[in-house]
């Protein structure tokens, strides 16, 4: 919730915002908030994982995709992410936060994501993503097929989830929710 008047502004403003396909890289200007950061007065760690939730969203605003989802009653969850930092950003610096869709796997959609500042990489996150129905989760084809069909932009060729990350993800995985997961150390 502490980024909810910050999304919902965005949500606004992103429509106002330059149109891009699905396939695009989205590019956000932002600035460190005094809200962003920690006691150390640099972005908390914590915090990144959220303002992705921005750039992911400007990106679906941007290619229609999130009137689509509305649409069709589809909410945006994430599965599994892993993030690097090589440097801090300050609080009121400015960067941008540039997000893409890097691949798909049997069951979700990959970005990658970038804070940058003057041109050079601080943070870079992969993110795995799903979208839920009424019904359930909502498979990779249906998703395909609704923003080809009904956005005109589909799948590009060639877009291949890096293998690492799919051996990453079988590494990290937790079994799935209608699985025992019991707590041991």
């Amino acid at each position: 919730m502490h980024l909810i008047f910050r999304t919902l502004l965005l949500l606004i403003t992103s429509r106002r915002r330059s149109k891009l396909s699905i396939w695009d890289s989205s590019s956000l200007p932002l600035r460190a908030l005094p809200t962003d950061v920690d006691i150390a007065v640099h972005v908390n760690n914590g915090m990144y994982f959220s303002l992705m939730d921005l750039g992911r969203f400007d990106l679906m605003v941007r290619a229609g995709v999130w009137d689509l989802m509305r649409k069709k009653k589809w909410s945006p969850v994430v599965q599994a992410e892993q993030i690097a930092f090589r440097k801090s950003v300050n609080l009121w610096q400015r960067y941008t936060l540039e997000t893409r869709i890097i691949g798909l796997d049997d069951k979700s959609i990959w970005f990658e994501q970038r804070f940058v500042v003057d041109g050079e990489v601080y943070v870079r996150a992969h993110v795995a993503t799903r979208l839920l129905g009424p019904d359930g989760p909502v498979s990779n084809e249906e998703i395909l097929t609704a923003v080809a069909e009904e956005l005109g932009q589909p799948k590009p060729a060639g877009l291949e989830l890096p293998e690492w990350l799919h051996e990453w993800r079988g590494n990290v995985a937790l079994p799935g929710s209608r699985k025992p997961a019991p707590h041991h150390w």
